[in-house]
């Protein structure tokens, strides 16, 4: 591996002719890239705003995609010519275009690009980040939108100031989910803590009291009392499973007594008053009163008055490895993951939003809705240090708590995350972004934009594969084992495929589907039910979709890329996973392909402060495996592995950033696959049944990982 100053080392003995070695294995500076990704991934929307165009899982950061592209293509250094003006020329395709990165990075570069997705989120997500919108035209639609809505339903979203009894706007509405004691009958929150909000953006702590049913204030202690009745404020009604009755002390099991879906209950609120808040430290939070109840009531019986008129989606939730933890707790339709003002609200901002004239304008504002709603629903959640609402996504599955959050609508411009108004602004910097790209480069420990002359992401799309000329994009919806391509028209492949079974794309993308198609019904992209498909690549159990599906349907991918190659392209992907036999497919697929890999390459992919990460052992690094036609002498002994990961981790050190052992496991794990693939090369047979191909691959990892611990030990 490289580090910061010195070349790539090809993994293998015999060293490429040098009319076949592409730019990756000699130009690619491991260090560099890190230093870049590292960066960019800490706060990913701002150095790649592009992104806030829709939610998509394990985006990579677009620096490593812009320096294997640059790498390969640009003659010049790495390094001293990152952040200046390219004109490539050629023809990249992105199989698993996911979030888009391949083809923004490299239609900044100036190549052409084929981006292809099973799932119609990844297409619709990235179609809206390249197309062309008028800006003026979207921000003034939105206002009005916005207003429109407002003067609608404004008022379900305001409460009673406590300091200065003015009305005021919600941030947030607190929910606690309950049930009946089966030994006194009475109704129990489902509390599993008390505190409401930690004492460091606010000066002190909030708990909701059981027995005064109200919230307070308190000083920080390990040992919290009410103040006005003296509960012991340090108490967890609810453990796992159990909980304890506050009327009558009996302990149970909630969940044969929950509500299918369960009921929730409003017990604080947190608001913004214009009026007195530049008198006010910290948050203001209040007890729910009369008024704050009553208007739960009325806003059911408008939804009841009117949901015949909205376009609420009434979609069951299928079974999958995700959506059946669901059904457990009791949700069989999207719509039940909603309460009724949200549903109200939803319903409303949707049809004002479908009766907007302009297609293009009206598919943006559909398009930050449907992003929006992973912030209005019951399943967020309320961070008691950050004081804000959780996206339904912070982790990469649907986790269903006992508290629940429920956003303004709307929201307040400058004040407060999540709202619709936030989220009309992200869309507008996304798309500012897509005209006007940028590079963020560091001024001794001062960040500066440094824009590049020339580069756009946002360009008209053809409607078939591109010719060659500079910066087309063409986008195709459906299975990448069915692309069409010509032969030998590709200059690269450049890719981040599912990791097995690692994030369950459609069960997720589900979740905003229902709700979008419900705008897009004459569109074809939007013609299925579902994002589901038995084309999908992923590992799924509930679908019986294991490692040998995995393979098949990843050969079937790499082998048309294959054939689409010109003599000597690269095909580059990135890749990381924890289980050892998760890179089994990687293996099969690429020498179906009648591909070798010249080199395994260390790129950051993720932050370990990730949530959905954090605290576990996962590596936050991919290995990048770089493929070629050629063929290549065979041989790598368990040392070279050792020496090679030895390097990465060098690379990495120099960023300086310290490999866990989880990030090592991992490049091993890249390096045993590539050292397999080399091993098996010359003797694999393509037509072999799969199961065969698969063991075949098995056993070879298995021998080269046990001649590894020998020669290690």
């Amino acid at each position: 591996m490289s580090s910061q100053s010195g070349p790539q080392t090809t993994l293998f003995d015999v060293q490429p002719d040098a009319d076949t070695a592409g730019g990756l294995e000699t130009r690619y500076d491991a260090t560099f890239v890190a230093r870049l990704a590292l960066r960019e991934k800490q706060v990913q929307q701002s150095y790649r705003p592009i992104i806030q165009i829709h939610k998509w899982f394990a985006r990579r950061p677009g620096s490593v995609f812009r320096s294997l592209m640059h790498a390969e293509f640009d003659g010049r250094p790495l390094a001293s010519s990152y952040t200046s003006a390219h004109d490539l020329a050629g023809i990249v395709a992105d199989p698993f275009m996911g979030g888009g990165t391949t083809v923004y990075e490299a239609t900044r570069l100036g190549l052409s690009v084929v981006g292809c997705d099973v799932n119609p989120m990844s297409f619709w997500t990235v179609r809206q980040a390249v197309a062309p919108l008028d800006l003026e035209a979207f921000e003034r639609e939105a206002a009005q939108v916005i207003q429109d809505v407002r003067n609608e339903l404004g008022d379900y979203y305001r409460t009673r100031c406590t300091e200065c009894a003015e009305l005021a706007d919600v941030k947030y509405f607190h929910l606690v989910k309950h049930c009946d004691c089966p030994s006194c009958g009475k109704q129990v929150d489902l509390h599993p803590g008390l505190r409401l909000a930690e004492s460091v953006r606010h000066p002190r702590e909030v708990y909701h009291c059981p027995r005064c049913n109200t919230l307070k204030e308190v000083t920080a202690s390990k040992t919290p009392h009410c103040p006005q009745c003296d509960y012991d404020l340090a108490q967890r009604p609810t453990v796992r499973s159990v909980t304890t009755c506050q009327h009558c002390g009996n302990k149970f099991r909630f969940a044969e007594h929950l509500g299918k879906p369960p009921r929730h209950r409003l017990f604080g609120i947190e608001y913004h008053c214009t009026h007195c808040y530049e008198n006010i430290r910290g948050r203001q939070f209040k007890t729910p009163d009369a008024d704050d109840l009553a208007l739960i009531d009325r806003a059911a019986e408008q939804l009841r008055a009117t949901r015949d008129q909205l376009l609420i989606p009434e979609d069951a939730i299928p079974a999958g490895d995700e959506t059946s933890r669901l059904h457990r707790w009791g949700y069989h339709k999207w719509n039940e993951l909603f309460s009724d003002r949200q549903l109200l609200g939803l319903g409303t901002l949707m049809k004002r939003i479908s009766e907007v004239p302009s297609d293009e304008v009206r598919y943006a504002l559909a398009t930050v809705f449907s992003d929006f709603l992973r912030y209005q629903n019951l399943l967020c959640r309320y961070d008691t240090y950050a004081l804000k609402c959780q996206d339904i996504f912070a982790v990469h599955g649907f986790p269903v708590a006992l508290l629940a959050c429920e956003n303004s609508l709307l929201g307040i411009p400058k004040v407060g995350s999540g709202s619709f108004v936030h989220f009309v602004a992200k869309y507008l910097k996304a798309k500012q972004y897509a005209k006007h790209p940028y590079e963020i480069v560091y001024d001794g420990k001062r960040k500066v934009i440094h824009p590049i002359a020339g580069e756009s992401i946002e360009t008209p799309l053809v409607e078939s594969e591109p010719e060659g000329r500079p910066q087309e994009v063409w986008l195709s919806n459906g299975p990448s084992q069915k692309l069409m391509l010509r032969a030998e028209s590709l200059d690269g492949v450049f890719t981040d495929p599912p990791y097995y079974d690692n994030v369950q794309y459609a069960e997720l993308m589900d979740f905003c589907y229902v709700w979008l198609r419900k705008f897009m019904a004459a569109r074809a992209e939007f013609s299925q039910e579902t994002t589901r498909t038995d084309d999908e690549l992923t590992g799924n159990a509930t679908l019986l979709r294991g490692l040998q599906e995995f393979t098949s349907g990843l050969s079937e991918v790499f082998c048309r890329m294959s054939s689409a190659l010109k003599p000597g392209a690269p095909l580059v992907f990135t890749y990381h996973h924890n289980d050892p036999k998760a890179y089994v497919p990687l293996i099969v697929a690429i020498l179906d392909a009648g591909l070798t890999c010249t080199t395994v390459l260390v790129a950051p992919g993720e932050m370990s402060a990730s949530l959905h990460i954090a605290g576990t052992k996962s590596s936050i690094l991919d290995s990048v495996f770089v493929c070629r036609n050629p063929s290549y002498a065979s041989g790598v002994s368990g040392a070279d592995i050792s020496t090679l990961v030895n390097a990465d981790v060098a690379a990495m050190q120099a960023v300086p950033y310290e490999p866990t052992s989880g990030d090592i496991a991992c490049l091993t794990a890249g390096h045993v696959a590539a050292a397999t693939i080399r091993h098996l090369r010359v003797t694999w047979v393509a037509g072999d049944p799969l199961e065969q191909r698969f063991t075949t691959a098995t056993k070879a990892v298995a021998a080269i990982r046990d001649e590894l611990e020998r020669t290690t030990a």
